[in-house]
């Protein structure tokens, strides 16, 4: 939805220039992210919370941002994450000097504070750095008011939020631009600045070494040991990405940000900043491969509760806080270019059969730990009743289309009612793999063609990439049908190694969209099931060579222009590369 012509959109924020996608770094506590780019801008951050809305909102086109970059204009940028953690070292080398700036949202987090940290180096060299400081509420539409300082710490509030910065005494106040400061640092010395946003009056210190020393000791206790794994920094580096994502309410959110394009100019660009369901499950599912890491507990609380809570209403997306998503609608702001700006989604209000599916499959795997709880088995057999009524029913599916009957989603619900059977005793056990049998029984009928493929849906005989979940899990429906279905898959979606999701009528592959980085993880894992290791490992090399000098994945790759697309980064691409860390080194803890 594009803005009218009385309703322009303001002028972008020319302070913070874009970037390519796949430059920016993402800090994350697990209530909030904020998106940093090569510059030292931060440009990107919603407080409190990742649904509300951002003070930082430069990266949409909007007022709002926090700068810490050299004052020298010539110099060359890096930077790096520190292993197993979400703290980001960026890096910028000038003619005369090494800079770095250590960057973290600070942990353990609160859902109605935020604390952000920021630590100066000289590394080699006389340092000269400049801070712009410019909060700006209500994704830029408010000024913070009443600035002053006070003991050396600067204060100010807006709309609820109210600012503290420590570290910048000698800063200035300059309206409308915000706080402005610079500083000099000789070779070895450090300066912290740490900036606060709460709803709340806060009067504790801001110590910036307390702060660093519990943020260090989250992490430590966040991320396991993944050494025995394929690529263990990578997958150190997903499962850190995960628990950045993940609210203290068990809600993981699909993506830190809103309205980046999937395809430039073409209205396909949405609001990730929710926790859906199925993408809980993904990650759910990659953590328990590996073991009874507190991600799976999480994972299992929130959907069982959500399935509790709603039961055949189930929604496909939540706020962390288990409320309804929005519907979409547009804001006064430019947009990343080639973007509309967007808030809310309206998939919230779709039905999608195949996410039941992924949640007993969730449930099952629980239970081989030893962590299916009372609450998540009932909501299990509480699944299994909205399946048994709803099965028959057209749904939008993985890709969130328009109501058709979905081979995938079917198949997915086989799936996990067969995984729960073996894990429900006596009649739940035999329910569900009674009604496991009668879905496959009809799925066969309508969608399997007589060349032993499975079709993309009832109506569409096609390729269609989101088959392969399935075979990814280890479910299986006759040798014949798998490999036929996958080799199909493989000849059409395939270029230059990376995977698309299926074909859009009268246009190539590449030009519709980019490939999609869950559906060649997700062939790396069917392709491993099926024996070919090599060709796994190819799959799994190829998908994982997709992500910018940060490592995180967007949803989409433009493989001719080796550029990332969509939102970032995206939580069910970094869950499908640690299950493929764990299965190809064969650590998997489960079938």
């Amino acid at each position: 939805m594009k803005n009218s012509d009385d309703e322009r959109a303001a002028e972008p924020d020319t302070s913070c220039p874009p970037w390519a996608l796949r430059e920016y770094a993402v800090l994350a506590d697990g209530e909030r992210g904020a998106v940093l780019d090569p510059g030292g801008r931060i440009v990107w951050l919603c407080a409190p919370r990742w649904h509300d809305d951002a003070v930082f909102s430069a990266l949409i086109g909007g007022a709002g941002h926090f700068t810490v970059e050299p004052t020298d204009p010539w110099h060359v940028w890096g930077g790096s994450y520190e292993e197993g953690t979400l703290i980001r070292v960026s890096r910028w080398v000038t003619s005369g000097c090494v800079i770095e700036c250590r960057e973290a949202l600070a942990m353990p987090s609160r859902t109605d504070r935020l604390v952000l940290l920021r630590r100066m180096r000289a590394e080699r060299g006389e340092a000269r750095l400049k801070l712009d400081l410019d909060p700006r509420p209500g994704f830029g539409e408010f000024r913070m008011r009443e600035p002053r300082r006070e003991g050396g710490v600067w204060t100010a509030e807006a709309e609820g939020l109210r600012m503290r910065l420590a570290g910048a005494p000698d800063a200035v106040w300059r309206d409308p631009a915000g706080l402005c400061g610079d500083f000099r640092l000789g070779e070895g010395e450090t300066h912290d600045l740490v900036l606060e946003l709460s709803t709340q009056r806060e009067t504790e210190p801001l110590d910036a070494d307390a702060l660093w020393r519990a943020t260090e000791r989250e992490w430590r206790q966040a991320v396991p040991d993944c050494s025995r794994l394929v690529a263990p920094r990578d997958a150190r580096h997903a499962y850190a990405v995960l628990r950045g994502l993940t609210s203290v309410s068990g809600g993981m959110v699909a993506a830190a940000t809103t309205s980046l394009p999937e395809r430039a100019n073409s209205g396909r660009n949405y609001d990730y900043r929710y926790a859906w369901l199925r993408d809980q499950c993904y990650a759910g599912l990659a953590v328990a491969a590996h073991g009874p890491h507190p991600l799976v507990d999480d994972a299992v609380r929130f959907v069982a509760e959500r399935i509790l809570a709603d039961g055949d209403e189930v929604r496909p997306a939540y706020t962390v806080d288990g409320r309804p998503v929005g519907p979409e609608r547009s804001l006064r702001l430019p947009g990343y270019p080639g973007g509309n700006d967007h808030v809310g989604n309206d998939a919230g209000a779709q039905f999608q059969l195949d996410t039941f599916g992924e949640a007993l499959q969730l449930f099952a795997a629980a239970a081989a730990h030893d962590r299916l709880t009372e609450e998540a088995r009932r909501a299990a057999i509480l699944s299994v009743d909205v399946v048994e009524r709803q099965w028959l029913k057209p749904d939008a599916g993985l890709w969130e289309l328009e109501d058709r009957w979905w081979t995938h989603s079917r198949l997915g619900v086989v799936c996990g009612l067969r995984r729960m059977a073996e894990v429900l005793p006596g009649k739940d056990g035999r329910r569900c793999a009674d009604l496991a049998d009668t879905v496959l029984r009809e799925t066969r009928r309508r969608c399997l063609l007589p060349d032993g493929r499975w079709r993309r849906a009832e109506d569409d005989d096609g390729p269609e990439a989101a088959l392969l979940v399935p075979m990814a899990r280890g479910c299986t429906f006759g040798d014949h049908h798998d490999a036929a279905t996958r080799a199909y898959i493989e000849s059409r979606l395939t270029e230059d190694g990376y995977l698309f999701r299926f074909e859009h009528r009268g246009e190539s592959l590449g030009e519709a969209e980019g490939a999609f980085l869950l559906c060649g993880f997700t062939m790396a894992l069917a392709t491993h099931r099926v024996g070919d290791r090599v060709g796994a490992f190819r799959w799994f090399e190829r998908t994982r060579a997709a992500c910018g000098p940060p490592g995180l994945f967007a949803e989409e790759y433009d493989v001719r222009q080796r550029q990332l697309r969509g939102n970032l980064p995206q939580a069910f691409v970094h869950a499908m590369m640690l299950e493929c860390a764990v299965r190809l080194a064969g650590e998997s803890t489960l079938p």
